[in-house]
C-alpha cells in the first residue's frame, strides 16, 4: 500500500492543497491530515485506496521499494491523457478567454 510520506509527496507535486484533494477523493479534509500524519496509530485501507486512486487519476505514479533502483519507495508524475490540444492562438479571443 501507500505511505503518509507518498501522499504528501503527491499531493505536492501537483500543488494540491488538503482541501482539493478532498474535493477530488471525497475524503474529508480532517481525515487526509490524520492520514498524513506519520504518528497515525492505524490507517484505513479503504480511504488509503481511495486517496490512492483520486491521486492516480490526477497524474500520479506510486513507486513500490525496488521499482526505480537504487530508490526507494516514492511517487513521481506520469503522462496525462486529459491533456488537450487547446486552442491555437489565432482562434483565441474574448468569448474564450478563460
Amino acid at each position: 500500500m501507500i505511505t503518509p510520506a507518498q501522499i504528501r509527496a503527491a499531493r505536492a507535486l501537483l500543488g494540491f492543497s488538503v482541501d482539493q484533494l478532498s474535493a477530488k477523493s471525497g475524503v474529508s479534509a480532517f481525515m487526509i491530515l490524520q492520514v498524513e500524519d506519520e504518528k497515525s496509530a492505524t490507517l484505513d485501507q479503504a480511504t488509503l485506496l481511495t486517496l490512492r486512486n483520486a491521486l492516480e487519476r490526477a497524474g500520479i505514479a506510486f513507486l513500490a521499494d525496488g521499482d526505480c533502483p537504487p530508490g526507494g519507495m516514492g511517487v513521481r508524475l506520469v503522462a496525462r491523457h486529459d491533456t488537450g490540444e487547446g486552442l491555437r492562438p489565432e482562434n483565441l479571443n474574448a468569448t474564450n478567454d478563460g
